[in-house]
């Protein structure tokens, strides 16, 4: 079968122990990135099996009426960056799969990383004793801070875990089922909107994004949250109204924040304010960047692409391309 992966930016797939699950197939990889539909129709002419790496490429409708070779896409996870109906039109499978009871670790592990990081101005710190200019700022003690989660779910548990192992007071947020979960474990739910964004030093955001949640942080709940307080969003830029975190770190309140996603990425810094702000603490969306993780999440994606090959797919979102093939 001739399988296509797109943006492999640093080129690791090939390396990882899962990769010979592909082994007897005609693989191309590429390295870089490009939305433009000419050239990812060139690129994918004679693909059969497309695997994506996360969202990174958007699968619309004018792409797939130029890939007639195409029968299957792979990936694992959310899947708003695929047009499902015009996958079902032109008979390509859509197999997808995120296990209820498999949480991303490397993406807890590294939004914990960016509280520490925030709380005591890590970067800075760096870059000050690069410069000779030794130490340049007082960093806060996380023991006894008031840890928001939003929401309460695989990986918002596991970073109320780590919170609680650092003496933080964790209080979760989100819907009924969400705080039902959060207080069975032992949290403390949050009473209120205006109460949760006003009352705690770190926010974390672990909300899927979708329809109903785009935005669902606004501009007022920013404005709520205290001077002192930080931000953090490695979930999907999406969750906050377009523009609002900039402005409200403008204004100082919250009074840092730090992210890992961005609506446009590969991030270009001309495009993004975010990264020319003092008070921002910017990763390229490296949250679920590890060895083990990719090896996990690409395994269970070439285990879609071996299952089609012998007839008997698995985790197909749209069943009815099946009759088209």
């Amino acid at each position: 079968m001739k399988i296509t992966i797109l943006d492999d930016y640093l080129d690791t797939i090939r390396h990882l122990p899962c990769f010979r699950k592909l082994h007897g197939h005609e693989v191309t990889i590429w390295n870089d990135h490009t939305q433009d539909v000419e050239a990812l129709s060139e690129r994918l002419a004679d693909t059969e099996a497309l695997v994506l790496f996360r969202e990174r490429t958007e699968i619309r409708r004018a792409l797939l009426a130029r890939l007639p070779n195409l029968k299957l896409i792979s990936q694992r996870g959310v899947y708003p960056h695929v047009d499902v109906d015009a996958c079902t039109e032109h008979g390509v499978l859509l197999c997808s799969h995120l296990p209820p009871d498999q949480p991303s670790y490397a993406a807890a592990e590294l939004t914990f990383g960016l509280i520490l990081a925030a709380a005591r101005r890590i970067p800075q710190q760096i870059m000050s004793a690069r410069e000779g200019a030794w130490q340049t700022a007082i960093g806060n003690t996380l023991r006894g801070k008031r840890l928001g989660i939003y929401s309460y779910g695989r990986i918002g548990a596991l970073v109320a875990g780590y919170g609680r192992a650092f003496g933080m007071r964790v209080v979760a947020f989100g819907g009924e089922a969400s705080r039902a979960r959060a207080v069975a474990d032992g949290y403390a739910a949050g009473i209120s909107r205006e109460e949760f964004f006003a009352t705690c030093d770190f926010i974390s955001l672990h909300i899927r994004l979708k329809p109903e949640t785009r935005g669902i942080v606004t501009s007022a709940d920013l404005a709520t949250m205290q001077s002192t307080a930080t931000l953090i969003n490695t979930s999907r830029a999406g969750l906050i109204e377009t523009g609002a975190l900039v402005h409200a770190l403008e204004r100082g309140r919250p009074g840092f924040a730090a992210v890992d996603v961005y609506d446009v990425e590969p991030v270009k810094p001309a495009d993004e304010p975010l990264l020319s702000l003092p008070n921002a603490l910017c990763t390229p969306h490296i949250g679920f960047a590890t060895e083990e993780e990719l090896d996990m999440q690409f395994g269970d994606i070439f285990d879609q692409v071996t299952a089609y090959g012998n007839g008997a797919p698995i985790h197909v979102i749209n069943p009815g391309a099946q009759a088209r093939c």
